[in-house]
C-alpha cells in the first residue's frame, strides 16, 4: 500500500488531497502523518486522520514515504520538493511548484537522478469545460490554433490570507503563482516545444509590495498566447474569479468560461453553439488513481515543469523590466522511467 505523507499543509489547496482520502470510495494509500512549520496547522490536518504531526519533513521522510504531497509557503516549496525526491518520493505539489528558475533546476535534476517523477495539481486539466474544448480542438473543427488568450482574476480576500502571503520572498511574484494554470492549458490546446516569453506586472497599490495584476505572453512558432492574473476581482463579485480562456483559429473560435460552465464554439461552418460538458475530474483525483494503479499521473514531470518554468520566466521577466526570454522543453524534458512506487512498497 503507497504510503503518503503532507509536507507543508500552509495552503488549503491540501485540501484538494485531503478530502480525496477521506472519500469512503477511495482506498490504497497509508497517510503517515502531517508536516507543517505551523504545528497548529499540522495538528489540526492531522486530528482529522489520527495521524501524528511533526514540525519537519526529515521526521516524516525517514519512515519511508512513496508520495510526498507539497503545500506549504511558496517560497519554502522548491527545496521541500527536492528533499523529498531525493527522500525516495514521487511529488504531488500545488502550485506554484517553486518560486525561481534556479529551484526549478534543482527540482529537474534530483527528478532525473532520483527517477522519481513529479507531478503538479493543475485542476484545470479536469474541469469539464476544459475536456470539451480540448475534443474540439483535437478534432480539427477550429483549424489551426493561432491565439489564445486568458483571464485569470482572483477574490484577494485580504483579512483571510497570511501574512506570508504579501511577503515577497514567501510568495513569489503573481505571475510565477496564477499564470501557470492557463500557460499549461494553452500548451495543451496548441503543443509547442519552444518559445519567447515576456511578463509585466502593474505597479504594487496602497504603497505595498504586492503587484495585484499581471500578464505573461508566450510567442511560439504558430501560437501567440496572453495570459492575464490578478487579485481583483470585485469583492461584490458572484464568484472568486470569472475564469475564461479563447481559443482563435484559423476556421473557427472557441470561448471557455470556466466559472459559468459554458463552452462557445464557432466556426467557418457553424454557427455559434453551446457545448455539451463531460464529467470532470475532481483537483488531485486522476493523480491518486495513477499512483494506487502503479502508474505515472496524465501531469507528470515533463508538463509540471515546462508549465512552471514558463510561469517562472514571465515573472523573472517582468522583474527585468520586461525583457523577452527564450523558453525550451529541452530543459525541463524529464520524464522518469519509473513507476509511482517505491520498490519496496507493497
Amino acid at each position: 500500500m503507497p504510503r503518503i505523507a503532507i509536507i507543508g499543509a500552509a495552503h488549503p489547496h491540501v485540501d484538494y488531497v485531503l478530502d480525496e482520502l477521506a472519500r469512503t470510495d477511495r482506498t490504497g494509500f497509508e497517510l503517515v502523518g502531517v508536516q507543517d512549520a505551523d504545528r497548529e496547522v499540522a495538528e489540526r490536518h492531522a486530528a482529522r486522520f489520527g495521524v501524528p504531526a511533526v514540525d519537519h519533513a526529515d521526521d516524516l521522510l525517514a519512515r519511508g514515504v512513496d508520495v510526498a504531497v507539497i503545500a506549504g509557503i511558496y517560497g519554502g516549496r522548491g527545496a521541500e520538493v527536492v528533499a523529498a525526491l531525493r527522500a525516495g518520493a514521487h511529488v504531488l505539489a500545488d502550485k506554484p511548484l517553486c518560486t525561481s528558475v534556479a529551484e526549478l533546476d534543482a527540482i529537474a535534476a534530483a527528478a532525473a537522478e532520483t527517477g522519481r517523477t513529479v507531478n503538479l495539481m493543475l485542476e484545470k486539466r479536469g474541469y469539464p469545460e476544459t475536456r470539451a474544448a480540448l475534443a474540439v480542438v483535437r478534432s480539427g473543427e477550429l483549424g489551426d490554433i493561432v491565439g489564445i488568450t486568458s483571464s485569470g482574476p482572483h477574490k484577494l480576500n485580504r483579512d483571510q490570507r497570511p501574512a506570508w502571503f504579501f511577503d515577497p520572498a514567501a510568495y513569489g511574484g503573481i505571475l510565477g503563482d496564477l499564470s501557470v494554470h492557463d500557460l499549461d492549458a494553452a500548451l495543451l490546446f496548441a503543443p509547442a516545444d519552444e518559445g519567447v516569453v515576456r511578463g509585466a506586472v502593474s505597479a504594487p497599490l496602497d504603497g505595498g509590495l504586492f503587484p495585484r495584476y499581471g500578464a505573461a505572453t508566450l510567442t511560439t512558432s504558430a501560437t501567440v498566447v496572453t495570459a492575464e492574473v490578478s487579485w481583483l476581482t470585485p469583492r461584490a463579485s458572484d464568484v472568486h474569479g470569472d475564469y475564461r480562456l479563447r481559443l482563435v483559429g484559423t476556421r473557427g473560435t472557441a470561448e471557455i468560461f470556466w466559472a459559468r460552465g459554458r463552452v462557445e464554439v464557432t466556426t467557418d461552418e457553424r454557427p455559434t453553439r453551446e457545448l455539451e460538458l463531460p464529467a470532470g475530474l475532481r483537483p488531485a483525483e486522476e493523480a491518486l488513481d495513477a499512483f494506487a494503479a502503479g502508474r505515472t499521473p496524465e501531469v507528470g514531470t515533463r508538463d509540471s515543469l515546462a508549465a512552471t518554468r514558463l510561469a517562472l520566466l514571465a515573472q523573472q521577466s517582468a522583474d527585468q523590466g520586461g525583457v523577452a526570454l527564450p523558453w525550451s522543453r529541452t530543459a525541463d524534458d524529464v520524464v522518469p522511467d519509473a513507476t509511482p512506487r517505491r520498490q519496496e512498497s507493497s
